[in-house]
């Protein structure tokens, strides 16, 4: 039930069977496969985890490690002497189920061979949280100290601490609210559809042909604009032409060759992220994310996240302009264990809850008791 589509790593990759599962919607599959990495040893009273949960088109890779030393997406924060000390903490990064990096997605093959596409089912940010739970429990983990993400792992981590209060003793969510909100709603659904309309998705069943790579690089390229500011694009590439190329070269609008640097660099996430990454991957993630709202079916936010009894620390970056540090306040108003919203001051947007999180690492350490 594995997904093998991606780039894998399969020399740092681990993986659960964690049974069959009903989803919220009503899908079922009949096995699911959990991918995940691991830092550090679980101590003898399995209380000495903190779960790390990536964000859309991340993986299971936070930091190096001897199998893999390649640099992890949060290496300042998690290993040996960093904020997340692997030589006391055990850390376990799950690759949320509906991707491409391990973990059971649409790609994946069926009883008969066949991949799942069209008939995977809808997957939200509850059902991840009740898949990583049954992981945990293989694993002999008896309590989470922390679960930390951002962007999308933020929704999971608070959505860990909502759904097992029980369970979680401290949660980090960087650049993300309490709920999608219409506009977050907007942008992902003109990513969706960006695929959906691509002349080679076939309602989700590709597999076997072309598969819809202008519709994902056009995807990419929205939300890649949502992950920046304005001021740094302007500041990295303004109006200046890409080499040679001249965009008033071509007598007709229709068939304008020449590029602004700003669309070549464009064109290279986009073309990136589709050598890696399944479009029907990003659509049920993007959907999952679409679907977050920490509130649903519990009176809402502030009547859901009351009975969080976790340690909480909220980050919100001074520049994104798609998880607006509002929202974040407002999430840090509302968690009972919150002592007000940090901020991460980067001139990018909402990476930079990826780039610069060790601004706080020793804000994240006495928050969390790491």
């Amino acid at each position: 039930m594995a997904n093998d589509y991606g780039h894998h790593r399969p020399g740092a990759l681990s993986a659960a069977e964690v049974g069959a599962y009903d989803f919220e919607t009503g899908g079922h599959l009949p096995e699911v496969t959990l991918a995940y990495e691991t830092w550090g040893t679980l101590n003898a009273a399995g209380d000495n985890a903190v779960l790390v949960a990536h964000a859309l088109t991340g993986d299971s890779h936070v930091a190096s490690t001897r199998q893999d030393p390649e640099a992890g997406w949060w290496q300042s924060l998690v290993g040996p002497g960093r904020p997340i000390d692997t030589r006391t903490w055990f850390v376990v990064a799950p690759a949320m189920v509906g991707g491409c990096y391990g973990s059971t997605g649409p790609g994946s093959p069926d009883s008969t061979g066949v991949p799942w596409g069209s008939r995977f089912p809808f997957v939200t940010i509850r059902d991840s949280v009740h898949l990583e739970r049954r992981l945990l429990e293989q694993l002999g983990v008896s309590r989470l100290h922390a679960v930390i993400g951002g962007s999308m792992g933020g929704a999971r981590a608070l959505e860990w601490a909502a759904t097992c209060p029980d369970l979680v003793d401290g949660v980090g969510v960087f650049a993300c609210g309490a709920a999608s909100t219409a506009e977050q709603i907007a942008f992902g659904q003109t990513q969706v559809l960006a695929i959906r309309n691509d002349r080679h998705f076939h309602g989700g069943d590709y597999y076997a042909g072309p598969r819809p790579e202008a519709g994902l690089q056009l995807a990419r390229r929205i939300a890649h604009i949502t992950y920046r500011t304005g001021a740094d694009l302007h500041e990295r590439f303004g109006r200046t032409r890409q080499g040679a190329e001249d965009p008033f070269g071509s007598p007709r609008s229709l068939s304008r060759a020449g590029r602004y640097q700003v669309e070549s660099y464009m064109d290279y996430h986009g073309r990136k992220l589709s050598d890696r990454f399944d479009p029907n991957a990003y659509l049920t993630l993007a959907e999952a994310l679409i679907s977050h709202d920490v509130g649903r079916g519990r009176g809402g936010a502030r009547a859901a996240l009351a009975g969080v009894r976790a340690r909480a620390f909220v980050v919100a970056v001074d520049s994104d302009r798609l998880y607006y540090p509002s929202e974040s306040h407002e999430l840090a108003d509302m968690l009972p264990g919150a002592d007000g919203a940090h901020v991460i001051s980067s001139p990018i947007g909402h990476d930079g809850f990826l780039t610069s999180p060790e601004q706080l690492g020793a804000e994240l350490r006495e928050a969390l008791a790491l």
